[in-house]
């Protein structure tokens, strides 16, 4: 089993003081249950059209007030999680685009968390959650196609040694290290801000790794607390 303790940089205790997250590391086994990560969709979908959780409203709030540290706008580019429950609201659901990518915004949307999923094999060096300098590339799509783009000097990324893999904290994620079910090694980080509490945050990893186990028998899975309470 492969390993790799993601890097958190002080500035980002300083930004989101009480900033925790779960990381989390899959070997890939033989998918057999694909269902499984539409169904957990579905599910997560109607948990949000009925309020829950109860602490959502607060925790995303926080995640507003964090990105309007680091000089995002959060109604323009919120976090990923509230981007995902504001669809749900106004649509009702999701469509499901991928086992694993549906399993992981379930998560997201059940626990109001944002939820990275990155295949790990694409990765050179360490994930390392920092401060950018706008000299970093970050590869995306425009209108299509391939596209680089640079993150704005003093923006919260995820990097790796070649570039960016994530804009504005857990905003956009990057297509070089883009999870999809035929990645074998995967890697996912679930970021919460002390208006979660502690065990919704544990209870999100068990949700994420009950699925994939149910998905893919046979995984290797190892979590990892990181920050206050780990």
């Amino acid at each position: 089993m492969f390993s790799v303790i993601p890097s958190i940089d002080t500035d980002i205790a300083n930004m989101a003081p009480g900033f925790r997250a779960l990381s989390i590391l899959v070997k890939a086994a033989a998918v057999t249950h694909p269902e499984m990560g539409e169904l957990a969709l579905k599910q997560a979908c109607q948990a949000v059209s009925v309020g829950e959780p109860e602490w959502a409203e607060a925790h995303l709030a926080a995640w507003a007030e964090v990105f309007k540290r680091f000089g995002a706008k959060p109604k323009r580019t919120p976090c990923s999680a509230e981007a995902l429950r504001k669809r749900v609201l106004r649509d009702g659901e999701l469509t499901g685009l991928d086992p694993i990518v549906d399993l992981y915004n379930a998560v997201s949307l059940r626990y109001a968390i944002p939820v990275g999923g990155e295949n790990l094999a694409a990765y050179v060096g360490t994930p390392r959650l920092t401060l950018a300098d706008a000299s970093e590339q970050f590869d995306t799509m425009k209108e299509g196609l391939p596209a680089y783009e640079s993150p704005e000097s003093g923006e919260v990324i995820w990097r790796d040694d070649v570039g960016v893999t994530c804009r504005r904290w857990n905003w956009r994620q990057g297509v070089r290290t883009r999870l999809s079910v035929e990645s074998q090694q995967m890697w996912f980080i679930l970021e919460s801000l002390p208006e979660m509490p502690l065990s919704a945050l544990h209870d999100a990893g068990d949700m994420l790794i009950e699925g994939l186990l149910a998905m893919m028998p046979g995984a290797e899975i190892q979590r990892q607390l990181i920050g206050p309470g780990a």
